[in-house]
């Protein structure tokens, strides 16, 4: 069910909700948690959509809100519920002129009361968001370095301005990465690591923090470099592990699925998807505690890794 607000105030909406609530029994009484979207007029509904596929694993009030400085000060709202809202409730904010002037208003009187707070940039978050006026209302803040603005020095930047509670989905998309690498550690032989080359896409920031990660954890020279689009254009290519009885390498084939090849063993076909948004939205949404290993490889790995190798296209 879908319920449209036309030039409407934050009371009347927060009234709309108590009345969907009374009207549908006490659909609204197990959210867990409130999610903010920030995010631009047209791309709501991909954010949406993944917010309500993580809502069967997290129960929550979604608050999507879009701004536009220009025109005559209005908010028009859409509350959402039911089929149209998986298992939250979601309200969509359109703010425009002077009613776009205050977005932390637009927002606290529409929060779950004692619920944390998640606010989620799918794309052009503010430069520290921690100091942002929603991120300082937020437990955890939630970035995407994968999207626009496609700044070079973007993991930089969010290295210089990390605070506890802030995390990015470029980070999350490593998980099954760090997954296989760390279980391929822990077996037999247990032989030192000496070297670590890891490969790929120019488009993906995550290459560069499995960088990070590696040589934060292994304590040992990283040669990383982004591939040519003709010879890798989708994520993470390949990450080599250089040891004295041989190398381990896990290279994808395809993009989704990657080879695991080590000395003496049978090479494994895993299968290694590009994970999705809805997936690394569930994950972030597990947690509300700071994520303390991203801090450290933010910060401390970013700094030991160095620029990237130049490559023959981007020499």
């Amino acid at each position: 069910m879908i319920i449209e607000l036309p030039d409407t105030n934050v009371s009347k909406i927060s009234r709309a909700l108590i009345d969907v609530r009374e009207e549908g029994g006490a659909v609204a009484l197990g959210r867990v948690l409130t999610l903010v979207i920030v995010t631009g007029h047209g791309a709501e509904e991909e954010a949406i959509e993944a917010a309500n596929d993580a809502s069967r694993e997290h129960p929550m009030r979604v608050i999507v809100l879009m701004v536009g400085k220009d025109g005559d000060p209005r908010l028009d709202a859409q509350i959402r519920v039911g089929g149209d809202a998986g298992a939250s409730e979601v309200v969509v904010l359109q703010a425009f002129g002077d009613a776009a002037s205050n977005i932390e208003s637009l927002v606290t009187g529409l929060l779950l009361p004692d619920a944390p707070v998640v606010v989620w940039w799918p794309d052009y978050p503010p430069e520290i968001p921690s100091a942002s006026p929603l991120g300082r209302i937020a437990q955890r803040r939630i970035t995407d370095a994968s999207t626009r603005p496609y700044d070079a020095h973007r993991l930089s930047a969010l290295g210089e301005n990390h605070e506890p509670g802030d995390t990015d989905l470029a980070w999350t998309r490593l998980t099954h990465w760090r997954e296989q690498l760390a279980a391929v550690l822990d077996q037999p032989p247990y032989e030192p690591i000496t070297a670590i080359e890891v490969r790929g896409a120019s488009s993906s920031p995550s290459t560069a923090l499995l960088a990070a990660w590696l040589r934060l954890m292994l304590d040992v020279p990283v040669d990383w470099r982004y591939l040519p689009p003709d010879e890798w254009h989708d994520g993470i290519k390949s990450v080599r592990l250089v040891r004295e009885s041989g190398d381990i390498v896990l290279e994808r084939s395809s993009p989704a699925i990657a080879c695991l090849y080590q000395p003496g063993q049978p090479d494994h076909d895993l299968v290694l998807p590009r994970r999705t948004l809805r997936e690394c939205l569930a994950e972030e949404l597990r947690r509300l505690d700071p994520d303390l290993l991203y801090g450290r490889v933010i910060t401390e790995g970013w700094q030991l890794l160095g620029p990237p190798e130049p490559t023959e296209a981007n020499g």
